[in-house]
């Protein structure tokens, strides 16, 4: 009886969501950039592998070029990486704007107490409109992926299994992210007692996350680890400035190892700091998807070893925001 409430409830939630005139909206404006997006990046796409056709031509024309001065073949993979820069904005407004209002507008309908009334359970209620969240943004990327399929196929561009496995993981990366944004505009929608203060305190955690935690971050550990390593130089005993000139071995041994410390410590300090910024895990997950060498899914390589911790951690974003929904919205005093 539970799990059919709970799927009567997110079956309507996805509904309302597909059928809503806002999210018509922004979702037809988000499908349009991505295959503006698409367009722009099969034209790179074209333009580089003209310019890779040229450099292998040359070569084998002996036309003077080394075989290692040879590019790596582009692959359709470059074509998603601009979907993936306007996926964390626009995606981002969607997200939000789906679940900003989800709670704060049953009570403002005072709808939230009559459905209650119903043989329905608060958390068949907070788990359906979740699912159905969910679901809603599924469709949004699934739609997305679709239109870039038929656009790729319309250039006479098809990708291979390799490729197609690493578009599907960009996918996923993409709803968990998109989700992470739900279960926040879920969270602030269940803590205000309006739909105004909602979308306020979701866009306001949307900018401290984006913005805020990276650049304050940045500040915090360059502070920690001091200005980095100066390469040595010799300075003119004329002139008393620094000029070019070889110094030996052990001298830039020692400036390496030092610099090496540097970065060390601040990259370390750096995935401290970003390992709390959506934007900046689904960034790494996308790069190394969409840059990496296309035929390494193939055979089961380290792409996801790679990644694993960036996906676990997209993961782990939403539960921590629908948790703290959902015992809110299990001890609220609904009246």
């Amino acid at each position: 009886m539970e799990v059919e409430g709970l799927l009567t409830i997110a079956k309507k939630e996805f509904i309302d969501h597909l059928t809503s005139r806002r999210f018509i909206i922004l979702l037809a404006l988000f499908l349009i950039i991505s295959a503006v997006s698409m367009h722009q990046g099969i034209g790179d796409y074209n333009d580089a592998l003209e310019m890779y056709k040229g450099i292998t031509s040359q070569i084998k024309e002996g036309g003077g070029l080394e075989q290692e001065s040879i590019p790596d073949k582009p692959t359709i993979l470059m074509i998603y990486q601009e979907m993936a820069s306007h996926m964390a904005i626009l995606g981002t407004i969607l997200a939000i704007a789906l679940g900003f209002d989800l709670i704060t507008r049953e009570k403002e309908s005072r709808s939230l107490k009559s459905l209650l009334t119903h043989p329905i359970f608060r958390d068949e209620i907070i788990n359906g409109k979740a699912i159905g969240g969910l679901l809603a943004l599924t469709a949004t990327i699934g739609f997305a992926l679709l239109i870039s399929f038929a656009v790729l196929l319309l250039f006479s561009i098809v990708p291979d299994i390799g490729q197609f496995w690493r578009i599907v993981i960009f996918g996923v990366a993409s709803v968990l992210f998109l989700l992470t944004y739900f279960s926040i505009a879920l969270m602030t929608s269940t803590i205000s007692e309006n739909s105004g203060t909602s979308l306020i305190y979701a866009l306001i955690i949307f900018i401290v996350l984006s913005f805020f935690v990276p650049m304050v971050g940045g500040l915090i550990a360059e502070g920690m680890v001091g200005a980095p390593p100066e390469p040595p130089v010799i300075r003119s005993a004329l002139e008393n400035k620094p000029v070019e000139m070889p110094l030996n071995a052990e001298e830039w041994q020692r400036y390496e190892e030092e610099s090496r410390v540097y970065w060390t410590k601040l990259n370390g300090i750096y995935d401290v700091i970003y390992a709390i910024v959506p934007a900046a895990n689904y960034r790494a997950v996308t790069t190394e998807v969409l840059n990496s060498n296309s035929n390494e899914l193939n055979g089961g390589d380290d792409v996801l070893e790679r990644i694993w911790k960036n996906i676990l951690t997209l993961i782990i974003f939403p539960i921590i925001f629908f948790v703290i929904a959902y015992i809110k919205f299990m001890r609220m005093d609904i009246r």
